[in-house]
C-alpha cells in the first residue's frame, strides 16, 4: 500500500486463530510494509480446557491421569512434574530403579518429540519428503514407548511414588535396537537438514533471537540453547537419575563453531539432542539398579499418605521444549488446595516478537514453528461474561487469586 507521495504505508494482516500455517490456534496480527514484518502481536487462549479446574476436584492419584492429557506429546513431562511436587510435600521417597525408568521414558519422549518437530519444520519449508522420512523413523520410538507402557500417547506410566510398570530384561533388546537405528540415522538427518541448499537459504539468519534477548525474555529449552544460553535442568538441577549421568547442554557452537540464534541453530540443537538422548538411555540401561518401582504399591495407603500432606512444592523437569513446572499446595485434604502449571511454551512465546520483526511474510510459518510451540500446554485462563470473552489483566488475576484464597480459609 502506498501513500499520496508514493511512500509505503504499513498495513495490518491477521493470521489465525486457524490457518494452514498454524498447527494449533493462535491469533497473530502483523503490521507489514510491503513483504516485511514491522510489528507483531499475538493472542493465545483459544484452547483452554479447564484441566486445572478439574484437578482441583480430584485426589493426586486421579490428577496424574489428567496430567498425562495436558499435552499429546509431553505426557511424561506433566505427569512427572506433578508427581515430583506431590512427593516433596508428602515426603515420599521414590525408589532408585523407578527414577531410572522415569528417565528412560523421559528421554524417549524427547526423541519422538524432536523428530516430530523436525518433520513439521520440513513441512513448513515445503520439503514434504523429509517430513515423511522423519515421521517414519519416529515410529520406532513410538513402538518402543508402546512396548514399555502399552500406549503410544497417554502412557499412564508415572504414579505418585514411582512408576506403574517395570522394564523387563527382554525389553532391553527392543530399546537397544531402536537406539542403534537412531544413532545410525543421525548423521543422515543432520546432512539432510544442514547441508541441503534450500534449507540453509531459508533458515540461516532467519528468525534470529540474540543471546541478550533470550535471557531478557526468559526463554527455555532448545530455543534458549540455540541462542547460546547454557541452560538445561538436567545439568543445572538434576532430578530422577540425571545426577548419576553425564549430561551437558547442547549448544550450536559445539557443532558449528559459532552461534547465530537463528532457525538453523534451533534445528541443530534438536537433532543433536536426539543423539544425546540415545546416549542417556544407554547410560540408564547399563546402570539400572535393582529394587522396587514404587514407594507404596497399595493405592488406598498412598491416598492416605497424600491426604495427610500439608505444604507446597514445585516439580520441575526439562521438557523437550524446555523447563516445565507444576506448583502444588496441599492442606490435609483429599484434593490439592492449589495446582498451577507453567508449560515451557509459555516462557518461549514472547521470543516470537524479536524473531519475526524485519522478516519476510513467507518466513512466518517456519519462524513460528521454530520454537516448537504447544498451545494446548500453555492456555490456562478463559473468562466468559454474558457471552463475551474478557481479557484478564495482571491485577485481575491477583484479585481473583486473593478472593479464592480467602474463600478457602473461611
Amino acid at each position: 500500500m502506498s501513500g499520496s507521495e508514493g511512500k509505503k504505508v504499513p498495513y495490518r494482516v491477521q493470521i489465525g486463530p486457524t490457518h494452514p500455517a498454524l498447527k494449533e490456534p493462535v491469533m497473530f496480527t502483523f503490521e507489514l510494509e510491503g513483504e516485511v514484518v514491522r510489528e507483531v502481536d499475538f493472542a493465545p487462549g483459544q484452547t483452554h480446557r479447564g484441566i486445572e479446574w478439574m484437578g482441583m476436584r480430584r485426589n493426586p492419584v486421579q490428577i496424574v491421569h489428567l496430567t498425562d492429557r495436558v499435552c499429546g506429546i509431553c505426557g511424561i513431562v506433566h505427569s512427572l512434574s506433578f508427581a515430583r511436587a506431590v512427593e516433596q510435600i508428602a515426603e515420599i521417597e521414590v525408589p532408585e530403579r523407578a527414577d531410572y525408568i522415569r528417565t528412560i521414558m523421559h528421554e524417549f519422549e524427547r526423541i519422538q518429540s524432536h523428530l516430530l518437530w523436525a518433520g513439521v519444520a520440513a513441512h513448513e519449508l515445503g520439503f514434504d519428503s523429509l517430513l515423511h522420512l522423519t515421521w517414519r523413523v519416529r515410529e520406532q520410538a513410538m513402538d518402543v514407548i508402546e512396548n514399555l507402557t502399552g500406549n503410544r500417547v497417554n502412557y499412564g506410566m508415572v504414579q505418585v511414588g514411582g512408576v506403574r510398570r517395570d522394564i523387563a530384561p527382554q525389553q532391553h533388546k527392543i530399546i537397544e535396537d531402536c537406539l542403534a537405528t537412531y544413532e545410525g540415522l543421525l548423521g543422515k538427518l543432520l546432512d539432510l537438514f544442514l547441508h541441503d541448499r534450500t534449507i540453509a537459504m531459508r533458515c540461516r539468519d532467519t528468525g534470529v533471537l540474540s543471546y541478550d534477548d533470550a535471557l531478557k525474555l526468559c526463554t527455555v529449552g532448545p530455543t534458549a540453547r540455540a541462542s547460546g544460553v547454557n541452560v538445561d535442568l538436567r545439568q543445572d538441577y538434576p532430578y530422577c537419575a540425571y545426577g548419576d549421568l553425564d549430561v551437558r547442554a547442547i549448544l550450536p557452537a559445539q557443532h558449528l563453531g559459532e552461534t547465530r540464534g537463528d532457525v538453523y541453530d534451533r534445528i541443530v540443537v534438536r537433532l543433536l539432542e536426539v543423539g544425546q538422548s540415545c546416549d542417556i538411555v544407554r547410560q540408564c540401561l547399563s546402570g539400572m539398579p535393582a529394587g522396587g518401582i514404587t514407594a507404596e504399591p497399595k493405592i488406598a495407603k498412598l491416598l492416605a499418605i497424600c491426604k495427610k500432606a500439608r505444604g507446597e512444592a514445585i516439580g520441575r523437569v526439562e521438557a523437550p521444549r524446555g523447563e516445565c513446572f507444576h506448583y502444588v499446595r496441599m492442606n490435609g485434604n483429599e484434593a490439592p488446595e492449589a495446582w498451577k502449571i507453567k508449560a515451557s511454551s509459555y516462557s518461549n512465546l514472547m521470543s516470537w516478537i524479536p524473531m519475526l520483526k524485519g522478516e519476510q511474510i513467507a518466513d512466518i510459518p517456519i519462524i513460528v514453528a521454530s520454537i516448537d510451540p504447544c498451545l494446548s500446554c500453555t492456555d490456562r485462563v478463559a473468562m466468559i461474561r454474558g457471552g463475551k470473552r474478557s481479557l484478564l489483566t495482571k491485577e485481575d488475576l491477583h484479585r481473583l487469586s486473593v478472593e479464592k484464597t480467602r474463600r478457602l480459609q473461611r
